[in-house]
């Protein structure tokens, strides 16, 4: 079983498999250029830049970044369909955001003629590097599904642990985060952890090892489990946090980031290709990340295992 302690391992590994044909939406995005540049220089991948074709040169110039495609499509909204065309074609394998809304850039990843839609629940998955812990933290969803009912997180958790999988972590263990350990009919998501871990006990989902519910200072710490008398093979020792809604993703994961100032690589899970998803305030770094995280998930295309010079030409 692979065990990530830094987010520096997962972009190894990402170097490692060879590059990756990336394309980006709107992607005349200083930091966007910044982070594609450092990948193709780690030959992590190959990178398509899309939008706005002057602003993308002369960004790519001043970062010296020199052998990657640049496609010209001024308006952002065609920028992102182009983009996501050429991943549903196979010409590409990972698609990352640029400078557009968030909003926006799914409406093209999911656009009925030509996106990447699969029939599956696109849901998010971070991994954090948090100062002090052993390992990375894997958090799902913090960012994707609004008000997950007990069929959505059986989903989300599915897109998780076949990803965890992906990247050789066997047999994660899976904290169902709750605010206590006890089962409450007030409390929805204590009667969702429950189900989760009877699903799991009848073998519904891939190899893992889940409990639940389970209060997040007992999943964080063996010891505060030996203090509330809770039995635990999981506490301490989690791989995969599963979150009771939207809100508590995102708090938990913008308190990690800005409060224990740790470090995040995220990706969208679920379509038919893995898509990055990052904030426009995020930097270089964290979106250099999640394309590593993206890398290790896309499956092997015949543009990414042809060699640069017959790659198949835009």
């Amino acid at each position: 079983m692979n065990v990530y302690r830094r987010l520096e391992e997962l972009v190894a590994a990402a170097k490692q498999r060879g590059p990756v044909t990336v394309a980006f939406a709107a992607a005349q995005d200083r930091s966007v250029i910044a982070a594609a540049k450092a990948a193709t220089d780690l030959g992590m991948i190959r990178a398509i830049l899309v939008g706005d074709g002057p602003a993308i040169s002369a960004l790519a110039a001043e970062a010296g970044l020199t052998d990657a495609r640049i496609i010209d499509e001024a308006d952002i909204d065609r920028a992102a369909l182009k983009a996501v065309e050429l991943v549903s074609r196979g010409e590409a394998s990972v698609l990352v955001k640029g400078q557009i809304n968030s909003s926006n850039f799914l409406q093209a990843a999911l656009n009925p003629d030509c996106g990447l839609r699969s029939g599956r629940i696109l849901s998010h998955l971070a991994a954090f590097e948090i100062p002090g812990e052993p390992k990375l933290a894997f958090h799902t969803d913090g960012g994707m599904v609004i008000n997950p009912d007990l069929e959505d997180k059986k989903r989300i958790l599915q897109n998780a642990l076949e990803a965890l999988a992906c990247i050789g972590i066997e047999r994660p263990r899976v904290a169902v985060l709750t605010a206590n350990e006890q089962v409450n009919p007030r409390m929805p998501a204590t009667m969702d952890a429950q189900a989760l871990v009877e699903l799991w006990q009848q073998g519904f989902f891939p190899p893992c090892l889940i409990e639940g519910p389970i209060a997040m200072d007992v999943a964080a710490s063996a010891a505060a489990a030996s203090r509330k008398g809770i039995d635990s093979q999981v506490a301490g020792a989690v791989d995969l946090f599963l979150l009771p809604s939207i809100e508590a993703g995102n708090l938990v994961g913008k308190t990690l980031l800005h409060y224990a100032r740790a470090k995040m690589a995220g990706v969208i899970l679920g379509a038919t290709h893995p898509m990055v998803l990052v904030s426009r305030s995020d930097d270089a770094a964290a979106k250099l990340n999640s394309i590593a995280l993206a890398c290790l998930l896309a499956p092997v295309s015949r543009v990414d295992t042809a060699p640069a010079s017959a790659a198949i030409a835009l």
